[in-house]
């Protein structure tokens, strides 16, 4: 499906480069709607944007990268007296202009967008066309950013990273959310219509795959972030979240619930049981002290080594549930089955606003024609500029886990006492969010969840 729409993306960006390379990719390109193929061209530019901050990193380049503008022209003093030194820092210090451009561009289309109703206002054609235009802002805004002198900028744009990737992160918690329900919800009118033992049993197998990864990690984190004498707050995080998730997992078959919601089940509760503990995780490798399993056994590691084995297996394991989130919000479109009402801001609505036409007639007839339909002629399908917004919080959650959620300063450090509340809050957040969807329907009976 995700290799499908992305054919009606590459086509608009070949429109890019003139009608020929346009006509050409279009007559090869399936039909789509204009709501899907620009939020993948949205997407397309996060991840090439990610992928140049991740090109930064490589221990490769680091000789060349100490010779750009912000290390030759910097005063080199941030605040509490820490020197920034390019020889070490520069690969976080350059991903973190190119998030800062990315962001600023983001930020921008934000406000340029505030107030579209549908694709007949005159800004629509800024949101969905104009990609070569808009890949040259965002390249230039890069290339300009890099001329920014050091000073404290690392430090505070460190601190907005950290609050926009808390956004985020709450923002991914809705969609994983979203996305359980929605696959549990798939598989059980599959089992019900069909009464097949495959589905039934694909059920009870992603079910228990879920649960034992999630056991599995309860287990390494005791082993390994936790020791018999100390380590409490360590301890307190890993049990306090298994009690969270067992707690969530009896609620979703309460008699109660099974009454509002009858395909609730065991499987969502996985699923958010298996995030919980890789934010549990992502916390403790922050945390302070000795507790914290990146220094044991390695305390003699050089600063640098220390740094280029910053883009760790947590920081891998991030960018693709970040990925697979940014995938999802542009592809999947909402329903009315939404277990929560934020997620209909971020995803698309079904059967948005009527029909136009890019070449043809107008309407149905227009549709059949065009590859790429406007289906926002009457309204739009999606808050365009809700959607910069979360674009903005996405791009600063890329920065802060390329870099490792680590302060910028010489001292690189993996300790992090601000990243680590960060993200053992947002596991409590997930929980709670996900048992509100769970208990709602009880609880509110006068609204309407269906």
């Amino acid at each position: 499906m995700g290799a499908v729409l992305g054919l009606c993306s590459a086509a608009q960006l070949a429109c890019c480069c003139g009608s020929a390379a346009c006509s050409l990719c279009c007559s090869a390109c399936p039909s789509c709607a204009n709501s899907t193929s620009t939020r993948l061209m949205y997407t397309l530019m996060m991840l090439l944007v990610m992928v140049v901050a991740c090109i930064t990193l490589a221990p490769g380049l680091h000789d060349q990268m100490k010779k750009v503008p912000f290390c030759a022209n910097s005063t080199g003093l941030v605040p509490g007296n820490f020197k920034v030194d390019c020889d070490q820092a520069v690969g976080y210090l350059a991903v973190y202009r190119i998030c800062f451009a990315t962001c600023l561009f983001f930020c921008l289309m934000a406000l340029i967008m505030i107030g579209v109703k549908s694709s007949k206002d005159p800004r629509a054609g800024i949101q969905n066309g104009f990609w070569g235009i808009k890949y040259l802002v965002v390249i230039g805004g890069i290339i300009g950013a890099f001329f920014i002198p050091e000073g404290s900028f690392a430090s505070t744009w460190m601190v907005f990273g950290m609050i926009g990737g808390f956004c985020f992160i709450v923002i991914q918690l809705i969609l994983i959310i979203d996305f359980a329900h929605t696959w549990a919800e798939r598989w059980v009118s599959n089992y019900e219509e069909t009464q097949s033992k495959g589905w039934y049993s694909a059920l009870l197998l992603a079910m228990l795959s879920c649960y034992a990864l999630t056991i599995t990690g309860i287990v390494l984190l005791y082993v390994y972030y936790t020791k018999p004498d100390g380590c409490d707050l360590s301890k307190f995080f890993i049990s306090f979240n298994l009690i969270l998730v067992v707690g969530a997992s009896a609620i979703s078959i309460l008699p109660s619930v099974q009454e509002h919601q009858p395909r609730s089940g065991l499987l969502q509760s996985a699923v958010v049981s298996l995030y919980v503990m890789y934010l549990t995780w992502s916390a403790l490798s922050n945390s302070v002290g000795e507790c914290n399993a990146s220094f044991t056994g390695d305390k003699q590691e050089s600063k640098e080594d220390l740094y280029w084995s910053s883009f760790d297996k947590q920081s891998i394991i991030g960018l693709v549930i970040w990925v697979l989130s940014v995938l999802y919000s542009s592809i999947r479109t909402a329903s009315s089955s939404s277990k929560i009402t934020m997620s209909d801001h971020i995803l698309a609505k079904e059967g948005s606003g009527g029909y136009g036409s890019i070449e043809g007639d107008g309407g149905e007839a227009g549709r059949e024609e065009t590859k790429v339909f406007d289906n926002e002629g009457d309204d739009v399908a999606y808050s365009w500029t809700f959607f910069h917004i979360v674009f903005a919080l996405a791009t600063l959650y890329i920065m802060m886990t390329l870099t490792n959620w680590y302060n910028p300063s010489s001292q690189l450090s993996k300790e992090n006492a601000a990243s680590m509340w960060i993200k053992i809050t947002s596991s409590w957040l997930c929980v709670g969010l996900y048992v509100w969807t769970l208990i709602a329907p009880a609880v509110l009976p006068d609204r309407d969840f269906s």
